[in-house]
């Protein structure tokens, strides 16, 4: 089979069961198992897929159209520029979670101690580390397995950062001058109503932020102060309709300067205060 026309197989295959970006998921499942770029679609669209490749690809879009999330198909996600392996595991990186690098990256300073609790596959801190110098890093993170990506993923990226397997602050030592985090923060009575790519196939602990999604936000804030420096700050992801919530329980806390940082599509994203 020529290689646009397994390509709009697959689109087809994915548009009759309601994939939203059926089109965008195809070719990327497409481009993975041939390791082609976008591109190869217009220019080389008539060049014949191998047998094998083809019998791939169709195994791929059968488990997408099961709403098996894509990057758990092709096991990685690109986050800040990078590639990190994901799984069942940990949360997928999202771009969201961008706008929680590019505002610690704002205020960091060479030789920083940083702690990234809740660090799933380790892409924030990684990516902290990546883009400074001199920095030390450790992850916290309850899931033995999440803790198995982030390893995996800072030997792929050369990078060298500790983690801890303990519950937020169980296993932490020490104080540090930035302290990150993207908690679950779902309510537990809305997860049922979540996408099925997201609830079925991603780590619940990673979602689930108790009964008014704030349970964590309410631990970290209170227990923070006891880890972070004088004139250390912390840096929290929420959800869209969390800023205020999240913000008074930091100012309740003692956290000075607390501020509520928009996304690109002007929902409210991050939430940082600096301890004195």
């Amino acid at each position: 089979m020529k290689y646009a026309e397994i390509f709009r197989m697959g689109k087809e295959a994915l548009e009759e069961v309601g994939i939203a970006e059926a089109d965008l998921d195809a070719r990327l499942l497409l481009e993975a198992v041939c390791q082609t770029s976008r591109n190869d679609l217009l220019v080389h669209g008539d060049r014949e897929v191998g047998k094998e490749q083809e019998e791939k690809y169709r195994e791929w879009i059968g488990r997408r159209a099961s709403r098996v999330p894509l990057q758990h198909i092709t096991g990685v996600q690109e986050f800040m520029g990078l590639e990190f392996l994901v799984n069942e595991d940990v949360l997928i990186p999202r771009q969201d979670t961008e706008i929680l690098v590019e505002e610690v990256l704002r205020e960091l300073t060479d030789g920083s101690r940083i702690l990234d609790l809740c660090t799933g596959s380790g892409c924030i801190l990684l990516s902290l580390l990546h883009y400074s110098n001199g920095c030390e890093g450790t992850g916290s993170d309850i899931s033995e397995k999440a803790l198995a990506v982030a390893e995996e993923n800072a030997e792929r990226l050369g990078i060298s950062a500790k983690f801890l397997c303990g519950d937020l602050f169980e296993r932490v030592e020490g104080r540090y001058d930035f302290i990150v985090s993207n908690p679950p923060y779902i309510a537990s009575g809305e997860i049922p109503g979540l996408m099925e790519e997201v609830r079925l196939h991603e780590p619940l602990s990673a979602l689930d932020g108790h009964e008014d999604g704030l349970f964590f936000y309410r631990r970290i804030t209170r227990e923070c102060p006891d880890y972070l420096v004088r004139g250390g700050s912390l840096y929290l992801e929420i959800g869209w309709d969390q800023g205020n919530a999240v913000k008074g329980l930091m100012e309740e806390s003692g956290f000075h300067e607390v501020r509520v940082t928009k996304d690109y599509a002007g929902l409210d994203r991050v939430v940082s205060g600096v301890w004195f």
